[in-house]
């Protein structure tokens, strides 16, 4: 049985996590444009991927917000699985992504959420907290073209600032043969309460984040324009959630918002 056949995530969890949210990282949320009625792509950035990124729960939040949590499907990286950790994150509805578990949401009318930054956007160093990273990936728009549906970037800022990550440890990873392995691009170099400075696997244990405010924007959806192609969609929803995080870190103060 998948996370999302019983419909929805627990209510109790939810209701923890609108808490810790609101209380702890003063979580905000600002509507763009509702989500459509009909089945949707919606993709979002990541913050820092450990056990649980930030980001999950915020967009978690957001969409039990401004619609119904249970019509989404969140797509995650095997390697939560690998780690034995992905039951913890299965009743929000998350998923080891593959083509089936998208062909069986979009079947059944729900949203598909993806983070198509994937590891190497979830390992970026603090100086690039406000920067999306999909680093040239752009199966989520060939997705949405096969699929004949919108894509709607949802953008949190001030995850990033939660740690201090010093490096994503890429080249280190290539020479571990991580990406053959567990299909893993980077092993971050990070300093965190309470485990101090660590390296990989031990940094994406759960950590004490510092109370960094949380800014969520959900941006208007996107259609692929004719004849356009994947890669070419991919890099103008990328330009457009950038642009947007942008916006919300402009005048922005390091955890303080």
């Amino acid at each position: 049985m998948t996370a999302y056949d019983d419909a929805a995530p627990p209510a109790v969890l939810l209701r923890v996590i609108d808490e810790y949210l609101r209380r702890y990282h003063r979580h905000e949320v600002q509507i763009d444009a509702q989500l459509p009625e009909t089945p949707a792509l919606i993709v979002s950035n990541h913050g820092f991927g450990g056990i649980l990124d930030l980001n999950v729960l915020a967009l978690a939040r957001t969409l039990d917000r401004i619609g119904d949590p249970r019509q989404t499907t969140f797509l995650v990286h095997q390697v939560a699985w690998t780690l034995g950790v992905g039951g913890l994150i299965e009743p929000l509805g998350c998923v080891p992504g593959s083509a089936a578990a998208v062909d069986e949401a979009f079947a059944a009318g729900r949203h598909v959420a993806v983070f198509p930054g994937g590891d190497v956007e979830a390992a970026k160093p603090t100086r690039e907290r406000n920067r999306i990273k999909f680093a040239g990936r752009s199966g989520f728009a060939r997705v949405a073209i096969d699929k004949g549906v919108p894509v709607v970037p949802v953008v949190t800022a001030g995850a990033g600032e939660s740690l201090l990550v010093l490096s994503d440890g890429q080249r280190l990873a290539r020479a571990l043969r991580l990406p053959q392995l567990l299909r893993v691009k980077a092993l971050p170099v990070s300093l965190t309460f309470p485990w101090g400075l660590n390296l990989g696997i031990a940094g994406m244990l759960p950590y004490a984040p510092l109370p960094t405010k949380l800014v969520t924007a959900v941006v208007p959806a996107m259609t692929p324009a004719d004849g356009e192609s994947a890669e070419a969609f991919a890099t103008r929803v990328e330009s457009a959630m950038q642009d947007r995080l942008t916006e919300l870190t402009a005048d922005r103060r390091p955890v303080v918002g």
